[in-house]
């Protein structure tokens, strides 16, 4: 079995040796057989000429430069595509996680799991109830809406089977949620106490507006896997109940001119019964313009939302 460490770096020039080290003395004591795969994205600092260095001496280490910053979940993907493994392990650049956990993940694989998240559990201990109540509820609220609990969603540490995460795609901050999308799919989800060591270099480049940006996406994700294939269920399901209120506005005016007297113009009945049916039409448009859309994205050629602009050791 061949495993791919995927490496999203961003302004890590002063990790990657150290974090490199660890991951080839880890995989070559276990007799693992894998490969690096280093994506710099778009990084300011000289991690390109760090994981150039780093690919020259060994052939194993694989990196991509992007030609700009596109995010973590653009470099991940990016560096799904490229990998060949067996299994697609991503890690963190900046040395909080461990790659001794490695071999943990593997081995819980080994029960039939097709993905293995790692859950920093001592991550907080410490640490200010101000910071640790976010993340708690955060990951409470994500395994609500997805179905799949899991402790800890933001961890990069995860060990992914090919055929899973092969039929992927990621966009925005969704690779956080690739877990819940394996579930989804019939896939199987374990999930296993990682160590976590504190920043060594540097600052972390999280920010307050990532946790908004992941609930839009949470929302987005479900959307997309419940009505991917069927978006005319959804929208046309929202305009039949907005053509039922139009239609019971319509019956209560009747009711209230036929039964009381009371004239159309002396109530909102038909400005709403107008609208409602209004909408509903135009909702049902709206469901037949997506499963057009739907076609055409499942026809069109694949394209990836990031660009290229170097590669290391890639044939």
């Amino acid at each position: 079995m061949k495993i791919s460490i995927v490496v999203p770096v961003y302004n890590e020039a002063k990790s990657l040796p150290e974090l490199f080290n660890e991951i080839r003395a880890i995989l070559q004591k276990e007799k693992i057989d894998y490969e690096i795969i280093a994506i710099n994205d778009g990084s300011r600092d000289n991690s390109w000429d760090v994981l150039k260095k780093l690919g020259s001496d060994d052939k194993r280490i694989k990196a991509l430069n992007f030609k700009w910053n596109n995010g973590q979940t653009a470099a991940m993907s990016a560096g799904i595509r490229a990998s060949t493994g067996d299994v697609v392990i991503p890690i963190d650049s900046d040395l909080e996680n461990d790659p001794a956990d490695i071999p943990k993940l593997l081995k819980k694989m080994e029960e039939g799991f097709t993905v293995v998240s790692g859950w920093r559990k001592e991550r907080w201990s410490g640490s200010a109830f101000s910071r640790k109540i976010p993340s708690v509820m955060a990951n409470w609220l994500i395994s609500k809406i997805t179905g799949v609990k899991l402790h800890d969603y933001g961890c990069t540490l995860k060990a992914y089977d090919r055929d899973i995460i092969s039929e992927v795609e990621l966009y925005g901050e969704m690779h956080r949620f690739i877990p819940a999308y394996a579930k989804w799919k019939g896939g199987r989800v374990a999930e296993i106490p990682v160590n976590y060591r504190p920043r060594k270099y540097g600052e972390s480049n999280y920010g307050i507006s990532r946790t908004f940006r992941v609930l839009l996406d949470l929302v987005l994700i479900k959307f997309l896997v419940k009505y991917m294939n069927r978006p005319m269920h959804f929208f046309g399901g929202l305009g039949f109940f907005s053509v039922i209120l139009g239609l019971l506005s319509g019956t209560l005016a009747l009711v209230l001119k036929y039964s009381y007297g009371i004239s159309f113009i002396s109530t909102p009945m038909p400005v709403l019964t107008t609208f409602f049916i209004i909408v509903g039409i135009q909702m049902a448009a709206m469901g037949i313009l997506a499963e057009m859309i739907m076609r055409t994205y499942y026809e069109s050629q694949s394209k990836t939302p990031y660009s290229i602009k170097e590669k290391i050791n890639f044939d």
